[in-house]
């Protein structure tokens, strides 16, 4: 039963003495595989000639069977690689009616062949549920063939790395919370990394819940909501790998820096990379690249560097329920006042307009602008039956060429265009040259799906979309057309980037209202001191920081700029004789961090811009927009001055670049500091 620490350490040997065994196997099924796929391939090609064609797919049939089941070995090969250097980080013991037993929970399920039974359980097995949920006592877990009732006698967590165990936490109620500690005590690094020793259970409910259609997932900053969902995605890709695949999830992220960020995690899990695109990259897809039109990203900095007060207007108007209502009504206003009152005269024959009208009504589950091929081919009917013959080419040319002259136009843009008259705002569209403001880019993809349809995503089985706060009523509701499938959102409204064009939680609520909406209160990200200091700038009620204690954020007042970089270039330096890993230099506006990138430029030193597709260790010289979903060991936050920091925007700015820092936090400013700072 390993009941000291020595005996589990001769446990863990034991056990990766097995591992290797395993992979030894595996390793010579793999060369099995690839030396019968390299006879087989040869023997097809030497007597090809001799094939007929049930021979060259039967042929070929085997081949792809040898590819897959190859591998397929391959991958597990690489877990037992993987399993080999942490085997597993939790042990239960779990008693029914007889002995306790001793479940070990760790990242892959090993089965010993020799003994036919689990040593070590997958996280994600209904099982492993247990240790995230319960202390000692009374426990249960379900299976598919019901509900299992006991109580767990020990638990324990261990910390092993390469094959090495580092320490050992022993049947404490607080054993989560110990080990957390202990990793979110360390540096971060270039990537994400997984969880699964540490989550906790509001956080196990949320990745193992099977049933919500849509999980909306409202996290203050620091609660790991990103990672939750991330694991989640892994849950449910093994509870359902009969029904959904890594390439069937699709991840909406806020830009290519965080999407390289995540990349690891899903991997770690053991699973697929997952397909991922951002908002923009969408929007052009659906507009078949047909349009240029702002970012997202220059939207924030207009706001941020001007603030055009009409700017603000149009952006407040289209970011509410009221618009999206308004476009509904402008489709229904269409439907009904689309078409030029007139009768169509074919020959001798004249159609009269009713029944054109009715016709194209008659087809109203078809978008308004793809409906007119089914109304020639009625009207073509029609006049068949009047001149009761056949009808020649002219006359069907002459239909096919009459049938669009009946509306007004066709253009998209100028349909959407029209809605402001139509509502008597026209100064509320503008385009500078050729070039659509962002806030109209999904209103327009809003009137392209409801007029011509959309382009399939019926393949996407399930959607994750991060950042939900960004996100406005009419782009949740071109997501909700575009993708049919289980979603799950996640976002802190708190971290709002642009509060003129913004959802708060019950907004989204509002807009999915079968969601399930769980609220992840709790911060794990920064020591409590940045936390406190953090919600001095923008309070957050619902937030509780962990107890991790470390030094007060520095505020540094200077009498200029220059002077304000030589301190930047002191904690630079600082930084690189210390433990930690990441240090972001955090700017407001993106003209701003390459003033500081160029005046501190040394090797190391890295500028992320809307441009970047990759997150390195080191120092990160970035903005907020682009730090959003980032942590770093330190942070600076330069020029916090009043005249830098005033507006609402720069005040979110201001609380997003805060709560990144996860040990140390600095702020400097020249002369008089922002209001933000007073607290």
């Amino acid at each position: 039963m390993n009941e000291t620490e020595q005996e589990e350490r001769n446990y863990l040997e034991e056990i990766k003495d097995k591992l290797l065994f395993a992979i030894q196997r595996m390793d010579e099924r793999v060369k099995q595989f690839s030396t019968e796929l390299r006879q087989s391939k040869e023997y097809m090609y030497e007597h090809q000639s001799g094939m007929d064609d049930a021979d060259r797919v039967a042929a070929g049939q085997s081949i792809h069977r040898m590819v897959s089941t190859g591998e397929s070995a391959v991958g597990w090969k690489k877990k037992l690689i993987k399993l080999g250097t942490s085997p597993y980080f939790g042990r239960i013991d779990f008693k029914t009616n007889s002995q306790p037993q001793p479940i070990y929970i760790g990242m892959y399920t090993y089965t010993d062949e020799n003994e036919k039974a689990n040593l070590i359980y997958d996280w994600r097995a209904p099982i492993s549920s247990m240790f995230y949920d319960f202390e000692l006592g009374d426990a249960s877990y379900t299976t598919p063939s019901g509900k299992i009732n006991g109580s767990i006698t020990r638990k324990r967590q261990y910390k092993i790395r390469e094959g090495r165990m580092e320490f050992m936490i022993e049947n404490d109620v607080h054993i989560h919370d110990d080990l957390l500690q202990k990793e979110l005590s360390k540096s971060s690094d270039d990537k994400m990394k997984n969880i699964v020793a540490t989550i906790q259970r509001d956080q196990n409910a949320v990745i193992r819940n099977e049933t919500a259609s849509v999980m909306i997932i409202q996290g203050v900053a620091g609660s790991g909501k990103t990672s939750i969902a991330l694991h989640r995605i892994a849950f449910l890709l093994y509870r359902f790998r009969e029904d959904i695949a890594a390439k069937d999830v699709l991840i909406i992220s806020p830009n290519k820096v965080f999407a390289d960020y995540i990349s690891n995690v899903l991997p770690e899990l053991g699973e697929d990379w997952v397909p991922e695109m951002g908002m923009e990259d969408l929007a052009n897809e659906v507009l078949e690249e047909k349009f240029r039109f702002q970012t997202f990203f220059q939207q924030v900095a207009l706001l941020l560097e001007k603030h055009p007060p009409a700017f603000v207007e149009r952006i407040q108007f289209k970011s509410t329920f009221e618009f999206l209502s308004k476009l509904n009504q402008y489709m229904v206003h269409l439907e009904n006042n689309f078409f030029t009152f007139t009768e169509l005269k074919i020959g001798k024959v004249v159609v009269p307009f009713p029944f054109i009208l009715e016709r194209f009504k008659s087809y109203h589950r078809i978008p308004l602008l793809k409906r007119a091929p089914e109304v020639v081919k009625d009207i073509q009917q029609f006049v068949r039956n009047e001149l009761q013959r056949k009808l020649t080419g002219h006359e069907k040319n002459q239909i096919w060429q009459a049938v669009p002259c009946l509306v007004r136009t066709s253009n998209i843009l100028d349909l959407y265009k029209e809605f402001y008259t139509w509502i008597g705002k026209p100064e509320y569209f503008e385009m500078t040259g050729d070039t659509l403001e962002y806030a109209d880019v999904f209103p327009l993809i809003y009137c392209k799906i409801r007029l011509e349809g959309a382009i399939n995503f019926d393949h996407v089985k399930h959607l994750l979309v991060d950042e939900m706060q960004d996100y406005t009523p009419v782009q949740y509701a071109v997501l909700s057309r575009l993708f049919r499938c289980k979603k799950t959102i996640l976002g802190d409204v708190n971290q709002m980037i642009n509060p003129y064009s913004a959802s708060s939680s019950e907004l989204i609520e509002r807009v999915f209202p079968q969601g399930d909406m769980v609220r992840l209160v709790r911060s794990y990200r920064s020591t409590y001191e940045i936390s406190q200091f953090a919600q001095r700038i923008a309070y957050n009620p619902e937030l509780i920081p962990l107890e991790r204690h470390g030094e007060e954020p520095a505020v540094k007042e200077f009498q200029s700029n220059p002077e304000e970089v030589e301190e930047i270039k002191n904690l630079v330096r600082e930084f690189t004789t210390s433990r930690h890993k990441t240090l972001g230099i955090i700017c407001k506006t993106q003209d701003q961090a390459a003033f500081v990138y160029e005046s501190i430029r040394a090797n190391g030193i890295s500028l992320l811009t809307p441009e970047s597709t990759s997150f390195k260790e080191g120092v990160i010289v970035t903005t907020a927009y682009l730090a959003k979903g980032l942590e770093f060991d330190e942070v600076i936050i330069p020029f916090a001055s009043a005249r830098n920091y005033h507006t609402d925007v720069d005040k979110r700015m201001l609380y997003i670049a805060c709560t990144r820092a996860m040990h140390r936090l600095t702020v400097t400013y020249s002369r008089e500091k922002t209001q933000f700072l007073s607290a």
